[in-house]
């Protein structure tokens, strides 16, 4: 019973840590109830399933709590699949730990958890089922000013900050229960005290000494508030472009550099040969002929219908035989002289814009992805990351909603000479509740990996105006139409973390095979606690 009370304990803690009604602290000691439970398993040489068990549990609440809004999809379905699925991930991950902790020293057991756990993060990242929100680095998202430091190591730097001083608290804990010492605690409160706040003091210099540089520009955000149940596909796109054709000159002037619109606010499934034709770029060149110092951003749904069986790729719908499509959530950019961009949507949702593995997977389980609230079709994407770039050669990145959730994903813009970003998103599925606002809190983290201002036009909200170390200028609120003007300055700097990626993750990857391998092929030792 005990030991279920410490895994309860830890699935709060990490609960009341998390983005964006929590505070980080928790999750420096988070984790250390259920280590301790696991411990205690170990040493009375229990079996692998309580492990398990006690982990599901503390991983059940911390996904349950943070994303319960999930439920807001069609189907409960849909939720409880995320939720349970990566709740069995991360009580894997702990189950791997607790095999090699009983055949190694604590500290090779500890670094084996840290590094695991790290790939695990890693693997969201990259594989078909990417649910990556969980990740522990984003749980700073709110207190920027902790973590200004992510331009050298974006958020697995917090990732491995947060594990390093549970492992030591862990470490003072079982001290403590052997020796009965305070001292322990005292030292161990100064030792782990001191890893928590240099990080920190380190931040706070970064940040006070850090100088927004680049050119001043001026954008228009627009927020249409298109409700996406009950008004978005019953709206024709005549209707929204009079709708954001008013909204745009509410605001706009001769100064404007851009004008920028959600994601698929022009939601009338756009053949793709005819874009040139279509009302959104009508609506474009309509703002453009009176403002032609502006640029437009915007979102659209494309599709591409087609019966040459030699364009088929893997990501082709074949709804009849001989009859293919690929359907595109893309971005498109006009610039003053009428010349136009497409980018497609390449981070794509799980279950909603595509069907995992599908090949594999659908002789199996059928239609069940419908439940997901998505389409068993697969929506197309494309390898490079686009960048938009002006007459006066300002780049603009156009990161399409969950596509911001990536952080190395998003440094390739950067790489490409974005010179600052622009996410166009549609947060209104799980109504007013934690995700939007997590949403937005995990792009100030990007602003900072990259040191890149952002304009983040929402269909509901939140839009903003985010500059280069993450702090929130300008919002316009939750279920508000409406149009944020500001200015955010461009960059042209790389960040170490930008040309480096998600380094600290690979290292982690090679670490934990290594020690894995090294753990299961050696005789039992005893441990040192």
């Amino acid at each position: 019973m005990k030991n279920i009370l410490f895994a309860v304990l830890t699935g709060l803690l990490l609960a009341i840590s998390w983005p964006t009604y929590g505070f980080p602290l928790f999750l420096f000691f988070g984790f250390v109830p259920l280590l301790v439970a696991e411990h205690n398993i170990r040493k009375n040489k229990r079996s692998k399933r309580q492990v398990f068990g006690l982990a599901f549990i503390a991983f059940l609440l911390w996904n349950f709590i943070t994303t319960g809004w999930l439920f807001y999809l069609p189907t409960a379905f849909a939720a409880s699949f995320a939720i349970i699925a990566n709740t069995l991930l991360m009580s894997t991950v702990f189950l791997f730990y607790h095999i090699v902790a009983k055949k190694t020293t604590f500290i090779v057991g500890s670094i084996f958890l840290i590094c695991f756990w790290m790939s695990f993060e890693y693997l969201h990242l990259h594989w078909e089922f990417s649910w990556p929100w969980l990740n522990l680095g984003n749980g700073f998202a709110r207190f920027t000013s902790w973590i200004q430091w992510y331009e050298y190591t974006g958020s697995f730097g917090g990732t491995l900050w947060i594990w390093i001083v549970n492992i030591g608290i862990f470490k003072s804990v079982l001290l403590f229960l052997e020796h009965r010492d305070k001292t322990i605690l005292y030292k161990s409160a100064i030792h782990n005290g001191l890893i928590i706040l240099i990080p920190i003091i380190i931040s706070f210099i970064i940040l006070k000494t850090y100088n927004e540089t680049g050119k001043d520009i001026e954008v228009v955000i627009l927020q249409p508030n298109i409700n996406p149940y009950t008004e978005k596909y019953n709206t024709t796109d005549q209707r929204v472009s009079v709708l954001l054709d008013s909204l745009t000159n509410t605001e706009i002037t001769a100064n404007t550099d851009f004008v920028i619109a959600p994601e698929t606010v022009f939601a009338d499934t756009n053949r793709l040969n005819n874009f040139s034709r279509s009302i959104a770029k009508e609506t474009a060149l309509k703002i453009l002929n009176q403002y032609p110092n502006a640029n437009i951003l915007s979102g659209i749904s494309l599709i591409d219908v087609f019966k040459d069986p030699s364009k088929v790729h893997r990501q082709t719908n074949e709804p009849r035989p001989g009859i293919f499509y690929d359907d595109y959530n893309s971005a498109f950019f006009v610039r003053p002289d009428g010349s136009t961009e497409l980018y497609h949507k390449s981070k794509l949702v799980v279950g909603v814009e595509n069907f995992p593995y599908q090949s594999v997977l659908k002789p199996i389980v059928g239609d069940a992805m419908l439940d997901l609230g998505g389409t068993v079709a697969k929506k197309t994407t494309q390898d490079d990351r686009e960048v938009f770039f002006t007459k006066d050669n300002i780049g603009v990145a156009p990161i399409i909603c969950y596509e911001s959730v990536y952080g190395e994903y998003v440094t390739g813009y950067v790489r490409n000479k974005a010179s600052f970003l622009a996410i166009i998103t549609n947060d209104a599925w799980w109504d007013n509740t934690q995700g939007h606002k997590q949403h937005l809190s995990y792009a100030k983290l990007r602003a900072i990996e990259t040191r890149r201002s952002i304009a983040r036009s929402a269909n509901t909200g939140i839009s903003a105006i985010i500059n280069q170390t993450g702090d929130i200028i300008m919002s316009l609120g939750y279920e508000k139409q409406g149009v944020l003007k500001g200015t955010l300055k461009t960059n042209d700097t790389i960040t170490f973390y930008t040309k480096t990626g998600n380094y600290l993750a690979r290292i982690s990857i090679f670490m934990s095979v290594l020690i894995f391998l090294f753990s299961v092929t050696r005789r039992k030792r005893k441990l040192p606690f």
